[in-house]
């Protein structure tokens, strides 16, 4: 890549991260797909081509064995890729404006049963600081809908406990409220007064104000969503549920659970900070098809 290009994806990474507000992984792959195909461009500037050129780059990264899901996100990354460089006013005119991906196949998210959720949470030790800081992120994450981003970035001043209320900024950094369960609130408390100041022994974690945050490691840091992850990988590896358990399956098990319990789809939707309706009603088809299974299961003339 020439020095203008490394400048450039500099400044991309950037908008992805501080306006489009995106998360780690989604930035990581983004950049690492941008750099493909730069690199693919082989010696032409990224900014001298059209819509020809990038169709031929999508028919090239068609001939490897990729999954559509992962076609579709190496074409989205290039998309927003040159509206980053029009807007910037690298490029008069966006080659990708018209680009399209394949359809992605449709699945329904995975989700966990209530009883699974209490399983995990059930063995979480929560004899350290950190365990029980641990324990307190998957009852939030359970209690809220919150994606892992919105959880890790939340602040002192994000919080509205007496009310049962946590400020988050989601994608696009759109603001919205979530609600917090008592039950929820109170381990968060508990956090709070005891385990978040035991955290960092040696080390000097400041004055608790509005842009503190709230979650912290063991120095006293920012959590970072990585730790999440591993945190919850260890409980379920622990109890062996035959379930693919990630941070966003306990937000796909929060709406799955308040669809079935005949929460308006609305409310779903602006408690999860979708943007359009189409994105919460995937939950009311995994609520038919969790009622299906059940009546199968249970009824002596289902089959």
């Amino acid at each position: 890549m020439n020095t203008q290009e490394k400048e450039i994806l500099e400044g991309f990474k950037s908008y992805l991260s501080v306006e489009k507000n995106f998360s780690d992984h989604t930035l990581s792959a983004y950049s690492s797909d941008v750099v493909s195909y730069i690199l693919w461009l082989d010696g032409k500037n990224c900014t001298d081509v059209d819509f020809e050129k990038l169709r031929e780059y999508l028919h090239f990264i068609q001939k490897f064995d990729y999954k559509k899901t992962t076609v579709a996100r190496k074409t989205a990354a290039i998309r927003t890729f040159y509206k980053y460089l029009f807007r910037e006013r690298y490029i008069d005119s966006n080659p990708a404006i018209s680009l399209s991906a394949p359809k992605r196949p449709k699945s329904l998210p995975k989700f966990l049963t209530p009883d699974e959720v209490e399983r995990i949470l059930n063995n979480v030790k929560i004899d350290t600081p950190a365990g029980f800081r641990n324990r307190v992120i998957i009852e939030l994450l359970w209690a809220t809908g919150m994606r892992v981003s919105e959880l890790s970035n939340l602040n002192f001043g994000d919080l509205n406990l007496d009310e049962n209320e946590i400020k988050v900024f989601g994608k696009g950094a759109k603001e919205r409220i979530v609600l917090v369960s008592d039950r929820a609130k109170g381990f968060l408390i508990q956090y709070i007064n005891t385990a978040r100041n035991l955290l960092a022994p040696g080390y000097e974690i400041g004055e608790t104000t509005e842009k503190s945050p709230l979650f912290i490691n063991n120095t006293g840091y920012r959590l970072q969503n990585k730790t999440i992850r591993n945190a919850i990988n260890e409980v379920v590896e622990k109890i062996e549920l035959p379930k693919h358990v990630t941070p966003h399956v306990f937000r796909h098990s929060f709406a799955t659970k308040l669809i079935e319990n005949g929460a308006d789809l609305r409310v779903v939707q602006e408690l999860l900070g979708h943007s359009g309706i189409s994105n919460t009603q995937i939950y009311t088809h995994i609520s038919m098809k969790h009622m299906k299974d059940v009546y199968d299961s249970a009824h002596p003339h289902s089959s």
